[in-house]
């Protein structure tokens, strides 16, 4: 009897050591999953311009408030912002990966775009630091002054977007038509360098969110003719400049996409004590007094929102009318022919790999082109293929304009 007793006890204090050495393993959630572990943040966009900036500031503070972490920034460019969203989507849902996009996917989604993998809806949120209003800035050696100036331009100006389907494309495309604008949307402007082409007097304007431009315009570089949204009261708000009904449903459109600005989201299916995790810490980031002072002397706005709160206003702004439907996809259909450029020749200099290439023309110069991996049909020795197969060093013509995205990458 005492000997069965010993071995009882003995079994007991076995089954008890197993127990508390596997407790630190079983506690591993919420935030002390984190401890240790490295949280890849996607940019979906090259390094430079608004989104990164935000992406970059997010996972400085999201870092400092959970614990024993390690946040790396991975930018992931190509097709407006789908290309990052999709890598984000398609990512483990251990909640190791999340990363910021923009709001011109709720378009693309919206239309059933080609090359969309994602599901805003099922998406893990986090949360949106900023609201955003548009804006449209033009050139300050421009003589454009105000809407009615762009309106009665007698010559075509230039307006710099990102790739096709970014917000700042589809924006720029349904005002340009129902505001009937002189304007030729020029593709292929990622990061900061639709204002370095403003700056050097190949691209007049922009429709784009204003803390894009802040900066540029206090700098004097360019001026804002007029707003969607937002409280500031220095630039005219365009829902006060036109009385047409479709117009206003597009002002009214554009508006609700700016509400819900700089987001941050992960995978479906992130644990919920993972999830929560990284939510607060997003929401102690986005209230922390050094985040809210680098914000400021960067004069980009902080107006934050979390969680579910993301979740349900990203769901309402999916729920589209037919109407409003019909109009986006009328953006997306009409689309400028390439500028002067097309049929370019010349040796491919510079490949990322993804989609930034260089050409380098007879003369010297060089020709910069973006390379879709969805739209842009790439033909190598008379073969159909992809831009895997591009090389540096292949003689090649592109149809497409200088700094847009090319229709055809053509290579012997």
């Amino acid at each position: 009897m005492t000997v069965s007793s010993n071995r009882v006890w003995a079994l007991a204090g076995m089954v008890g050591a197993a127990t508390l050495a596997a407790s630190p393993a079983s506690a591993q959630t919420g935030a002390d999953f984190y401890k240790g572990k490295t949280v890849t943040y996607i940019a979906a966009t090259s390094p430079g311009g608004g989104y990164d900036m935000y992406g970059r500031l997010v996972a400085e503070f999201m870092q400092k408030h959970l614990p024993g972490s390690t946040f790396v920034i991975k930018n992931v460019p190509g097709a407006g912002h789908i290309v990052g969203a999709n890598t984000i989507y398609a990512s483990k849902a251990d909640g190791l990966t999340i990363g910021i996009f923009n709001t011109g996917l709720i378009y693309n989604q919206v239309l059933g775009a080609a090359g969309v993998k994602f599901d805003l809806g099922k998406m893990s949120w986090v949360g949106k630091a900023a609201s955003d209003p548009r804006v449209i800035t033009i050139a300050t050696q421009s003589p454009i002054k105000s809407l009615k100036d762009l309106q009665m331009s007698k010559e075509t100006v230039n307006f710099a977007v990102g790739g096709i389907g970014s917000a700042t494309y589809i924006e720029s495309m349904m005002l340009t038509n129902v505001l009937k604008l002189p304007v030729k949307v020029l593709t292929g402007y990622s990061g900061g360098d639709d204002q370095m082409a403003v700056r050097r007097g190949e691209i007049t304007g922009s429709v784009a969110s204003r803390s894009s431009w802040e900066q540029f315009v206090k700098n004097g570089y360019g001026k804002f003719i007029v707003q969607i949204g937002g409280s500031q009261t220095d630039v005219p708000q365009l829902a006060t400049l036109v009385a047409d009904p479709t117009a206003k449903a597009v002002v009214a459109l554009i508006q609700s996409q700016g509400d819900v600005g700089r987001l941050t989201a992960g995978p479906p299916g992130i644990p919920k004590d993972r999830l929560d995790a990284l939510r607060a810490a997003y929401k102690a980031a986005l209230e922390d007094p050094e985040l809210l002072a680098k914000a400021e002397k960067l004069q980009i706005p902080i107006e934050p929102l979390y969680g579910d709160d993301v979740l349900n206003r990203v769901k309402l702004a999916l729920n589209q009318t037919p109407q409003t439907v019909a109009l986006l996809r009328e953006a997306m259909e009409k689309q400028e022919e390439p500028a002067a450029g097309s049929g370019t020749k010349g040796t491919i200099a510079e490949w990322d790999g993804r989609a930034k290439l260089v050409l380098k023309l007879e003369d010297g110069k060089m020709f910069p082109a973006e390379v879709s991996g969805s739209r842009t049909q790439v033909t190598i020795a008379g073969q159909k293929s992809n831009r895997d197969g591009i090389k540096v060093g292949l003689a090649c013509t592109i149809d497409g304009p200088s700094r847009g995205e090319a229709k055809a990458v053509v290579c012997n």
